[in-house]
This record gives C-alpha cells, structure tokens and sequence, in this order.
C-alpha cells in the first residue's frame, strides 16, 4: 500500500498538475483580445513636449486623474511590481494619460519613483477632460472612468494596438487594479508574461530573435 502511495505521489500527480494548469484558460499560448485595434495617442505631449505612441511597442496603459499625488501609492506599487522587474525592455513602455494642468503633481510622483528606479520608461501624456473621456470611451470597457478623470485599473496593449486581457465569464479581466499588489503579482504577471512569451515566439520562429524583448 505504501509503495502505491509513493509511487503516485512520484509519477501520477505530476502528471495530473501538468494536465490541470496546462488546461487552464491562458496556459501561456495567447491572451485573448478584449478590443482591438484602439486609437493612438495623436498629438498629445509629454512632460519634455514628446509624442508617445503606441505603435510597435508593448504597453502599459494608465489614467492617472486628477488625484494622482493622492493615489501615487498605486504607481508605486505598479513600479515595484511589474516595471523594475521589466522595463529594460525596449519594446515596453508604461503611459499614462492625465488632464492639464496636472504636470506639477506628475512631476512630484516621478521625483519620488526616480530616487530610486529609472523612470525612462514612465511617459506621462496631457490632453483635455473631454479627450480624455472620448479616448477611454474608444477602449470599450466595462468598467467606468472616475469623475476625477482616472482609475487605479492599467492595461495591456499590445504592439498592433490590441487590448488584451480574459474574455472567459468566470474571470474576465479588462484591466488590473493597482490599488492591490497581489493582483498585480499574480493576474496582471502571468497575462503580461504571455504577451511577451507570444513576441519571444514570433521572434524565434522567424530567426529573429533580439534581445529587445
């Protein structure tokens, strides 16, 4: 009896698990597209007067509001999460769209991320109330953007423009809260992974392989 036992606690439920995650709703082979193909960013400046596209880059999507020095704990938790684990990527870029008149309080929020992160890849873009809304609303999401013009939530843009996230009922998943750090640690890691995983792939399918992602 006890050698049954070892020897399916040594080969059954090995294969078991393996069956069970490789089962699961993303198993690392794609992340389902939430809405495609969403509007660029036109010619809305950064902090430096700089564009910022979302063209060929893999891309972390935010909307700061108006509250953003009350609420700058959820871009810290976002920084230590996922972006100094990543951003040496040069194919990744983490934006955030936020109302004029707001840059001061911006440039506050990168002084304290900048003491002890390379912010190079934080880019802050400003554009008016009503853009804003009109842009977000362009997202087609289910969740609403706040009265202060912001959301704790970021999302996942891909390099066409393509919002991704989980279509399945049971755990659908638009976008990820950054008010909580386990979300980030676990959803938002694993459906960030497999985005890079795909680029990776594509990469070494077609002999192409860089060091960029």
């Amino acid at each position: 009896m006890k050698k049954n036992i070892v020897l399916f606690v040594l080969f059954i439920l090995p294969i078991v698990a393996y069956l069970f995650f490789a089962s699961g709703v993303n198993s690392f082979t794609k992340l389902p597209i939430i809405t495609p193909k969403v509007s660029d960013l036109g010619d809305w400046k950064g902090l430096n007067g700089e564009k910022v596209s979302l063209n060929n880059k893999i891309t972390i999507l935010g909307f700061s509001g108006t509250e953003i020095i009350k609420n700058r704990g959820n871009y810290f938790n976002l920084n230590e999460k996922i972006y100094q684990r990543y951003h040496d990527f040069k194919d990744l870029q983490f934006v955030v769209v936020s109302p004029l008149g707001t840059e001061t309080e911006v440039k506050s929020v990168l002084a304290s991320l900048g003491t002890f992160t390379d912010v190079s890849q934080w880019h802050f873009v400003f554009t008016t109330p009503q853009e804003i809304k009109s842009y977000y609303k362009q997202l087609n999401l289910k969740s609403n953007l706040g009265n202060d013009l912001g959301t704790p939530n970021v999302y996942i843009i891909d390099k066409e423009r393509n919002l991704r996230g989980r279509k399945e009922k049971k755990e659908y998943k638009e976008g990820y809260s950054t008010f909580h750090p386990a979300e980030l640690s676990n959803e938002m890691l694993d459906d960030f992974k497999i985005v890079l995983y795909e680029y990776r792939a594509a990469l070494k399918k077609n002999h192409n392989a860089t060091k960029q992602l």
